[in-house]
């Protein structure tokens, strides 16, 4: 008789509930969902193809118009982020939304993406100056652009009007300029009329030889030491004529005259372009432009130097008194700081109907130094503070279409360019050899020059809430700045 076999239960134990395993997996789901990502990358790791159903040709002609646009915009003085944000708005004004531009020190390159054939083109950027009115000019360009009233056979066009124009001014209105805003300086460092005055005769004379060995095709590294030396040549003047002819050295501090020829000279360079544009995420330009202010600052040190050891030899060395202690009342500071911020606005070809508000903008700014230096912040965070008002303005005053922010910001920051700072730490480290000291002074102007960058930037960011929305190539051109990490 046959008998039913009996399950091993020894070996096997009890089986298993189905109710139980099916929980098991629920669990494991839900622990999946709540540890795995539920969505694509937070940055987009490769932008996808988009085709613009354009003929090659067409796009040629629109890539051929952005390089050009960008090599003049970046001639004329504008940041890289500013300048990329507006090449990729001329392009997709006409249809191109996959072009992709690429801006270092020297060249500026751009490429279509097509699946037939790539587009990709270059320029070399020879020229840089400082040209607000075409940069306006520009800038107004890309706005018609995008807003649909510029088409593209006109557009070309319009670039050959804007950068055949006619400057402004003449060029004695520049040098009379620079020379105005040497004596604001003067007058902002604590100095008197006949400091001004002679700070003024000072700097159009230094304009004018400048603009003679820039005509011979001197390189810019030997123009920075002719300026330099120049200056330091009338502070040996004077101190010349005090010992000789018993002038009062109160009147005429030497070192206040040569310190507002260094923020004309300084005034050009890169140093908060080149702090703005690190922080803007464009650190190969940053770092470009950071060699070029160290190779012209060493211009102006061996011109202080040469002139400096000449005097010795002469019996007339140069000294440098307390002149960090001589801020004069802030009345005549926010004056002063309006007087330097205008001046630069029509060195830099600014049109007139604009120069009162960029004046304004600079007193403000010099008001704000004032009052945040009196309450023992230090010059760096008087700076940033001034700087950070500055951007404010300049990003709600961009946004009306009257000028581009970069104009505002820049003219605006001048008055506190730290010259006399860089003067004293070069005097220090070349006539007085005191390593520390200079250093210490080295560092204050380069902190100094980087609050200011720090302040503009982060002024015109905070300013986006106050104007309309940023569109989405401006987005994706300031995204640079958050870095990689997602």
């Amino acid at each position: 008789m046959a008998t039913t076999p009996e399950p091993d239960t020894a070996s096997h134990g009890p089986p298993r509930a189905a109710g139980h395993v099916r929980r098991e997996s629920i669990l494991r789901e839900r622990a999946r969902r709540v540890v795995a990502g539920s969505g694509p990358p937070t940055l987009a790791l490769s932008a996808r193809r988009r085709q613009s159903d354009l003929a090659a040709e067409t796009e040629r002609s629109v890539l051929d118009l952005v390089l050009r646009v960008g090599e003049a915009m970046i001639a004329t003085g504008a940041p890289v982020a500013d300048v990329t944000a507006a090449l990729l708005r001329l392009a997709a004004a006409f249809g191109v939304t996959n072009c992709h531009v690429d801006i270092t020190f020297i060249s500026i390159s751009a490429s279509i993406d097509r699946d037939d054939d790539p587009i990709t083109k270059m320029r070399v950027i020879n020229v840089r100056t400082s040209d607000y009115s075409r940069l306006a000019d520009l800038f107004a360009m890309v706005d018609a652009a995008a807003a649909g009233r510029l088409p593209l056979e006109r557009a070309h066009a319009r670039l050959e009007e804007v950068l055949d124009s006619p400057h402004p001014y003449r060029r004695w209105v520049v040098t009379l300029a620079l020379g105005v805003m040497a004596a604001g300086v003067a007058g902002l460092l604590g100095g008197g009329w006949q400091v001004a005055i002679v700070a003024a005769g000072t700097t159009a004379l230094i304009d004018r030889v400048l603009r003679v060995l820039r005509r011979w095709g001197l390189p810019y590294l030997f123009q920075q030491a002719m300026g330099a030396g120049i200056a330091t040549l009338v502070a040996i003047a004077l101190l010349w004529g005090q010992d000789t002819f018993g002038w009062d050295r109160a009147l005429l501090p030497p070192s206040l005259v040569v310190a507002s020829g260094m923020v004309v000279l300084l005034a050009g360079m890169q140093l908060v372009g080149a702090a703005e544009d690190a922080i803007s995420g464009y650190p190969l330009t940053a770092a470009a432009k950071s060699f070029e202010v160290a190779l012209y600052t060493v211009g102006l040190v061996v011109g202080i130097g040469f002139v400096l050891d000449l005097g010795r030899r002469l019996g007339v060395p140069l000294y440098i008194g307390d002149v960090f202690g001589n801020a004069p009342p802030g009345l005549v500071q926010i004056v002063c700081g309006g007087v330097i911020a205008g001046a630069w606005a029509v060195a830099s070809y600014t049109r007139a109907s604009n120069i009162w508000l960029i004046s304004l903008v600079g007193a403000v700014a010099a008001g704000v130094y004032y009052a945040v230096d009196a309450l023992w912040l230090g010059p760096a965070g008087a700076a940033f503070f001034a700087a950070l008002l500055v951007g404010l303005l300049a990003g709600v005053i961009g946004d009306r279409g009257r000028l581009p922010s970069l104009v505002v910001s820049v003219c605006g920051v001048t008055p506190m360019l730290p010259g006399l700072s860089i003067y004293a730490a070069m005097f220090d480290f070349i006539e007085g050899g005191d390593v520390i000291g200079g250093g210490q002074l080295a560092i204050r102007a380069l902190s100094v020059g980087l609050a200011l960058a720090a302040g503009v930037t982060l002024g015109e960011f905070l300013a986006s809430p106050l104007r309309s929305e940023m569109d989405r190539w401006e987005r994706r051109v300031r995204s640079r700045a958050r870095g990689a990490r997602i």
